[in-house]
């Protein structure tokens, strides 16, 4: 049955922070929760986990009222915080106890996440003591250490490095296939079109678009191409008063107004024998949507 919000709003003093937003996770996977800062992604959020209680609407996770006591729920926060004094085996079993999880079995837990984030040399270490990009990891293993049915990632990626972000990558994708649920929110488009099926773009509180990112993107027309040739093809886009958006290389990232407008520069470098490696007519990116509907 999964996670169920129906025209949930909230409001502080005068201002309505989410005005009546209705979402749903039906299966496991990840969802986009995406919008600028002070949208409401953030009050939603806590919504979800039951720490703020909404105003209106209703809020379920299979069928029962979410409640704070009663949901299973991880959650990494936006705003990072390890406690600094404090060992990180023992934050990490704090958090698995109170989540209701036994001794031994958190212990077993923490082992296997530190291991997969490989962190296990730093267990017995005060957080302060850790780079950004490991107290990072070790909220991460916070947030999943006691199993959760769902789990909620709120810019996940911001602080690692390529190795990290891999790796991260990959503990999600074994955690779909293990049947989770998990909500993540980001500034980082392709991080949310790497993972993300369905998405929900809020701006001001309201809804502004919401659904299949792929059936989103096929109702959008092809506004650029990428193609790489064997040499400088400048003066041939200029001649078509096409606009390069990127260029290296003879690598190029070319914005149309109109798919013909590829198909004639096509035709025109073949007849002129020009050597095309690559030529790609693309959808927007979620990028491109995203400005779009909110960027004004």
């Amino acid at each position: 049955m999964g996670l169920k919000v129906e025209n949930v709003s909230k409001s502080f003093l005068d201002k309505k922070a989410v005005d009546n937003i209705s979402f749903e996770l039906d299966k496991p996977g990840v969802f986009g929760l995406l919008g600028t800062n002070g949208a409401g992604k953030t009050t939603t959020i806590r919504m979800l986990l039951g720490i703020i209680k909404k105003n209106s609407g209703s809020i379920t996770w299979n069928g029962k009222q979410v409640e704070r006591k009663s949901v299973n729920f991880g959650y990494l926060p936006e705003e990072r915080g390890v406690y600094p004094k404090i060992k990180v085996y023992d934050q990490l079993m704090y958090f698995a106890k109170l989540k209701g999880m036994p001794e031994k079995e958190a212990e077993a837990s923490i082992k296997k996440w530190a291991e997969v984030f490989k962190v296990t040399e730093y267990l017995n270490v005060n957080a302060e003591k850790l780079s950004k990009g490991n107290q990072q990891k070790i909220q991460l293993v916070a947030a999943i250490v006691h199993n959760p049915e769902m789990i909620i990632l709120d810019e996940p990626f911001s602080g690692l490095d390529p190795v990290n972000a891999e790796i991260l990558k990959n503990v999600i994708i074994d955690l779909v296939k293990e049947g989770k649920y998990i909500i993540m929110s980001s500034h980082q488009m392709y991080s949310i079109e790497e993972f993300c099926s369905d998405i929900l773009i809020i701006n001001k509180g309201k809804t502004v678009l919401q659904g299949n990112l792929k059936e989103i993107k096929e109702k959008y027309p092809a506004n650029r191409i990428e193609l790489i040739s064997n040499e400088n093809i400048d003066s041939y886009l200029k001649e078509a008063n096409l606009e390069i958006e990127n260029s290296k290389n003879n690598e190029y990232t070319v914005k149309i107004k109109d798919e013909k407008d590829a198909h004639k520069l096509l035709e025109k470098l073949v007849k002129d024998k020009i050597i095309i490696e690559k030529f790609e007519i693309k959808k927007p990116t979620l990028n491109d949507i995203f400005i779009e509907k909110v960027g004004e």
